[in-house]
């Protein structure tokens, strides 16, 4: 990986930025604008949305003012909770694709496993892939029991599995069944919601590269494979999440990056949520 704009090529053949701007908690209008604009001005190419984020406008009107053609760009969006189902999942399909302005969506995710739904959901999925209306399909805060639950079912598998992790949650079984089922793992939060860019042991890491924590991190991240999506809407620090092919962490670092590891979740438990 040498550049914000390489890929990884999913098992359906579909390419993916490992890296991309997450655009949660990210106001829609001028906030979403600029801060997607910034991104793309700076080379990132893959932006992360959500239905959830009631920013999906907001994220169409940059990609359209960032002058960059839509063919190099790959926009992923998620099905929210309450639109899970068949049929809702369809109308909810058209009307993401209608506020970005899209007629193709690169990658299409069930939010969060709702128990009694995300298998309808993702029959919805499978049709809209089958028909070309979406290049790749996979979910969101899914454990392993979601996926073998899913997978009993399901035609398609998943290509993505979007969950939190960072330095306080490795996902270490996770990520092993995914890889051994070829699902790629995408973290979410993966600064931890800012908790982590002031760990002593990640600033000492950071130091010896003259590099800041957000950014070892990230390259923990890349160099364990793993796609990111950090969130930021200050342009500095979007540019510096970028700013990390230019050095490489040592396997004893990784080593004392992954002991930090107490599975601590700073967003909600995909076993145990109400929304």
């Amino acid at each position: 990986m040498k550049h914000v704009q390489d890929s990884t090529t999913l098992y359906n053949g579909v390419k993916m930025p490992w890296l991309g701007l997450g655009v949660f908690k990210v106001k829609d209008g001028e906030e979403v604008v600029e801060t997607v604009k910034t991104a793309i001005q700076t080379g990132y190419r893959s932006i992360d949305t959500a239905k959830g984020y009631n920013n999906e406008s907001g994220v169409a009107q940059g990609i359209r003012e960032s002058g960059i053609a839509r063919e190099d760009l790959f926009i992923t969006t998620k099905v929210w909770n309450g639109d899970q189902g068949y049929e809702s999942t369809l109308a909810a399909f058209e009307a993401s694709m209608e506020r970005l302005e899209l007629e193709v969506l690169d990658l299409y995710l069930i939010h969060w496993p709702v128990k009694g739904k995300y298998k309808d959901t993702w029959r919805a999925l499978e049709k809209l892939h089958q028909e070309g209306r979406i290049r790749a399909i996979g979910v969101s805060n899914f454990q392993i029991h979601h996926l073998e639950d899913l997978m009993t079912e399901a035609k398609i598998k998943p290509a993505v599995n979007q969950v939190e992790l960072h330095p306080l949650l490795i996902q270490s079984e996770l990520r092993e069944y995914c890889a051994k089922h070829q699902i790629q793992i995408e973290a979410w939060s993966p600064l931890g919601q800012g908790h982590l860019v002031e760990h002593p042991l990640l600033q000492t890491i950071a130091a010896k590269y003259n590099k800041t924590a957000a950014q070892v991190i990230l390259r923990w991240d890349l160099q364990n494979g793993i796609v990111t999506i950090p969130k930021s809407v200050t342009p500095e620090r979007i540019r510096e999440n970028a700013d990390v092919y230019d050095f490489e962490l040592t396997a004893e670092d990784i080593e004392q990056i992954n002991s930090l590891n107490e599975n601590k979740r700073f967003g909600s438990d995909p076993d145990n949520f109400n929304f």
